[in-house]
């Protein structure tokens, strides 16, 4: 009932969306004697406002199709490496570009696609060889192709970890965190050769008892069988995942909003203002902002309600008490690999000292190997995207990369 209900609403909102931006394109037209009355330009900014954000969203493209290396512009193409049901392996090729440190970045899988990582990619493409994965829609895996949850992220990793090969380089953006930090310490033990050099973390829920975060509040408070019952919904018929179980991305971008509520809409009446005042540039940054954060995707119940249980509850990474398929996950284990966790000073979704717990649990890593950064002033999203992103955090991020790719 839940999707069918959401279904019904984007369908209404879509023709609504529609019809706005008819009517800001009429009003703005300079052959139409009406745009130029005195409410004209108000009511024509007010109907594109209104268009942009009840429009329906679809997976973006990362459009990067060129980047800077030593100074010259190369070409930069897609390729997909490696497919498999509910993820692909990514790669960014650089024309005429090699002997770079293979960097594989893993993407969130909490309701957004992994282009909401074009800024991570688009600043680490002139060092670095580029990976990331791009993780599928649930509600577009058929149900014949299985289950989905924590155990297989973690073996996906692995997997894309072995393609790569020998002497990689990874950066765990927020989510990922413990199920990439699980694989490392699996391979550690296993002493597995695509094993890579670094792992970098950042606003990782490593460890939710500290500092916790509204969002952390909200995962204790509950109990688990209030998220079986009252956010897990069925994928309506139209879908090639028709009848599979998912957390929907609607619900996640829901709650996002809701924790920002009076920053978004104020970000939507500038926008309004920037339109009216004719100033379509900054209108079409917010544009675009927009455009990334509400295109969201499903999760498999499955994967969201084991990381709601393990991750957010029990805590059984910290506690040395993780299992992936039967087996205990040992961080001890990881003595060759550097890590490097980093935390945004005002992250409202990772706490300061989430991340870092995962240097603590490494018992045996040598300090050498263990590197902890704290950026001043930025909040989750501002970690991976945006100027200090760019000019504070990557350098840190490109520097210990570099000072252990020998």
């Amino acid at each position: 009932m839940l999707y069918n209900a959401y279904e019904m609403q984007r369908a209404w909102l879509a023709s609504a969306s529609a019809l706005a931006a008819a009517g800001a394109e009429w009003l703005g037209n300079p052959a139409n004697p009406f745009g130029y009355l005195g409410g004209g330009p108000m009511f024509a900014a007010a109907l594109d406002v209104f268009a942009h954000a009840a429009a329906p969203r679809g997976k973006p493209a990362f459009g990067l199709d060129h980047t800077c290396v030593d100074g010259r512009t190369v070409r930069v193409t897609e390729e997909i490496v490696h497919r498999k049901p509910f993820g692909q392996l990514k790669k960014f090729v650089r024309e005429g570009v090699e002997g770079s440190p293979k960097l594989l970045i893993v993407a969130p899988m909490s309701g957004h696609y992994a282009t909401l990582l074009r800024g991570t990619v688009e600043r680490m493409l002139p060092a670095h060889e580029v990976y990331i994965t791009d993780w599928r829609d649930a509600r577009s895996v058929p149900m014949s192709e299985g289950r989905f949850d924590l155990d297989d992220y973690i073996d996906y990793v692995i997997d894309f970890l072995d393609v790569i090969g020998p002497g990689s380089h990874v950066l765990a953006v927020c989510q990922p965190s413990v199920p990439v930090y699980a694989a490392i310490a699996l391979m550690s033990a296993d002493k597995h050769p695509a094993l890579p050099k670094t792992l970098t973390m950042m606003g990782g829920p490593v460890d939710t008892r500290r500092a916790p975060t509204a969002v952390n509040q909200l995962a204790m408070e509950r109990p688990f069988a209030w998220f079986e019952h009252n956010v897990i919904a069925r994928v309506p018929r139209g879908y090639p995942g028709a009848g599979r179980e998912v957390y929907p991305g609607f619900l996640q971008l829901s709650g996002f909003m809701a924790m920002n509520l009076g920053n978004h809409l104020m970000s939507h009446w500038e926008m309004f203002k920037h339109l009216v005042e004719g100033d379509d540039e900054s209108a079409d940054a917010t544009k675009s902002f927009y455009d990334e954060y509400r295109a969201v995707c499903d999760m498999t119940a499955e994967f969201y309600l084991q990381t709601i249980d393990e991750v957010f509850q029990r805590h059984l990474l910290p506690k040395g008490e993780f299992m992936h398929r039967g087996r205990l996950v040992d961080p001890s284990a990881i003595t060759k690999v550097g890590l490097l966790a980093i935390e945004g000073e005002r992250d409202d979704i990772s706490g300061i000292g989430q991340t870092k717990a995962a240097l603590d649990i490494a018992t045996k890593l040598p300090a050498k190997l263990k590197h902890y950064y704290v950026a001043e002033g930025v909040g989750h999203y501002g970690i991976f995207n945006g100027g200090k992103w760019r000019t504070n955090i990557a350098p840190v991020v490109e520097n210990w990369i570099a000072s252990h790719n020998g």
